[in-house]
């Protein structure tokens, strides 16, 4: 065999092998019961701030109706329309997965740290922080449409996944 295409076989067989350890390496295991359960204790606790601050937009049909709007604009592509990853292909491959958020463990957190976690996002998750792409009364009122989901699914699948 020419020295040319030994080189050439060698190169091919060292990147494949490096490409195999690289996917290999990248591979994401669900969480175990014992992580989740540590990982929900420490946002709750710890690391989710403004446990005690108010949301000041009124829990009223226009407060419910500008939050769906605002969540319909920002937050569908992850969270689904109505918030329960309804229609979004990735939601349950993440790792962690995206909760829903009618969910005990969403809906447990205050109006405060709600929006923290909007601001902010929520690492290690993909929950990005929005602080400087919305508004502080775009978030109140997705806090407040949080608060106020309707029934899994009925509100169909994101356009953006329909087709």
């Amino acid at each position: 065999m020419p020295r040319t295409m030994l080189s050439i076989l060698v190169l091919a067989i060292v990147g494949a092998s490096l490409l195999a350890i690289v996917l290999v390496g990248c591979k994401a295991d669900p969480p175990s019961k014992a992580e989740t359960a540590v990982m929900n204790w420490a946002k709750h606790k710890v690391f989710v701030h403004n446990k005690s601050q108010k949301n000041p937009i009124k829990d009223n049909a226009e407060g419910i109706a500008d939050g769906k709007a605002a969540f319909s604009h920002y937050c569908v592509a992850c969270h689904g329309l109505d918030g329960q990853n309804t229609g979004v292909p990735f939601a349950d491959r993440m790792s962690p997965p995206v909760p829903s958020l009618a969910g005990k463990e969403v809906q447990s957190y205050t109006d405060g740290q709600l929006k923290w976690i909007i601001d902010y996002g929520i690492w290690p998750s993909g929950m990005p922080g929005s602080k400087d792409t919305l508004s502080d009364d775009e978030i109140w009122s997705i806090v407040l449409y949080l608060r106020h989901l309707p029934q899994a699914g009925s509100l169909g699948e994101p356009e953006l996944y329909a087709h």
